[in-house]
């Protein structure tokens, strides 16, 4: 059911709406990826805006540069996680869409819904986002206890802690937030598999900028299919 729901959403990529959707979000994710590495940069040059003086009164003025030729590499690596909590912002305001043009090309029978609310939305990503953040900086401390298993525990954590948003807010467009938190609840392996299948492309860069659009798509087929397992 998993990479058929995937499938299905790789297989719709070609749909006008969907396109556009899929191009503005990999716009957005790039202009963030961005906003951050110009931020690094801006502390570099504050950082090293005085050149460093060595005792015998040799000064170093190379510093700044190499910091901000290194920091490219860095925002690349760190691309890795930043991408997860950048995924969820992107699916979270782009959701509507792309549950709607999965559903008119999909499930054309289904009644049309509201789009949920901004508060709601705003509301609920930024819950998840401190989730997150406080999740992956705990699992810091799990890395340094168990090196050789950090790979496992980063995809096992994130795919647990996408999975569960991306699919509440699937469903919540049908269900509303208790009935998607009860749907969520009677399949939370299934979901849990679907987000570490999310998770492990995230962490790839270039690849990982279709990831956020394509993940919505995925899991609006994927409630939909459990939504008629459970029904």
């Amino acid at each position: 059911m998993i990479l058929t729901a995937f499938f299905k959403a790789l297989a719709q990529l070609p749909d006008r709406r969907f396109r556009s959707v899929l191009w503005r979000g990999i716009a957005l994710t790039i202009a963030l990826l961005i906003g951050i590495y110009a931020g690094l940069l801006w502390v570099i040059e504050w950082l090293t805006q005085d050149p460093i003086t060595l005792p015998g009164g040799t000064q170093i003025t190379w510093l700044g540069d190499l910091l901000s030729w290194g920091s490219l590499g860095l925002v690349i690596l760190l691309s890795v996680f930043l991408m997860v909590p950048v995924a969820s912002a992107i699916t979270s305001l782009f959701l509507d869409e792309v549950a709607g043009a999965v559903e008119e090309q999909h499930y054309p029978n289904l009644p049309t819904v509201p789009p949920v609310s901004f508060a709601d939305g705003l509301r609920d990503t930024v819950n998840f986002l401190g989730v997150l953040i406080a999740a992956n900086i705990f699992a810091f401390i799990l890395y340094a206890m168990l090196p050789f298993a950090a790979v496992f525990i980063f995809y096992a954590l994130n795919g647990f802690l996408l999975g569960r948003e991306y699919f509440q807010l699937a469903a919540m467009r049908r269900e509303g937030r208790k009935g998607a938190k009860a749907l969520r609840k009677r399949h939370q392996g299934t979901i849990w598999l679907a987000g570490c299948l999310m998770a492990v492309p995230l962490s790839v860069p270039l690849l990982n900028l279709f990831i956020p659009i394509l993940g919505a798509a995925t899991f609006t087929h994927l409630y939909h299919g459990l939504r008629v397992r459970t029904d």
